[in-house]
């Protein structure tokens, strides 16, 4: 599954230089799928559809860090656990219940976002 920020998130960025994913991103901050990946153009989602990698979409959050779930592979195939969860002094980065994702959909995920 993929990960999310909780509204008891203080802002501090600890975890967006952890993501090898780059799918943390600041409160109302524009992001894109081609944003540190090997993403770029029209693009099928690993789940169905296309989207344009390079389009700018709107922030998630404006009051807190957010994890764009479409880029978040709970850091399998980099650690052994995600990485934000790990750092976050206020344990705001859990698991996101209503994104149950196996651990071979992660890691086909992980391959798209980075071209391999």
């Amino acid at each position: 599954m993929a990960i999310i920020i909780t509204d008891e998130c203080i802002n501090c960025d600890a975890c967006v230089v952890e993501c090898p994913n780059n799918a943390i991103y600041e409160p109302d901050q524009a992001w894109a799928y081609a944003d540190e990946t090997a993403l770029n153009g029209m693009v099928t989602l690993p789940q169905g559809g296309e989207v344009d990698a390079d389009a700018v979409n709107k922030p998630v959050s404006d009051e807190f860090y957010f994890i764009v779930s479409d880029k978040c592979t709970e850091c399998k195939g980099f650690h052994d656990e995600p990485q934000c969860a790990a750092v976050c002094p206020v344990d705001c980065c859990v698991p996101d219940e209503d994104r149950v994702e196996s651990e071979e959909t992660l890691l086909e995920k992980k391959a798209w976002l980075h071209g391999e």
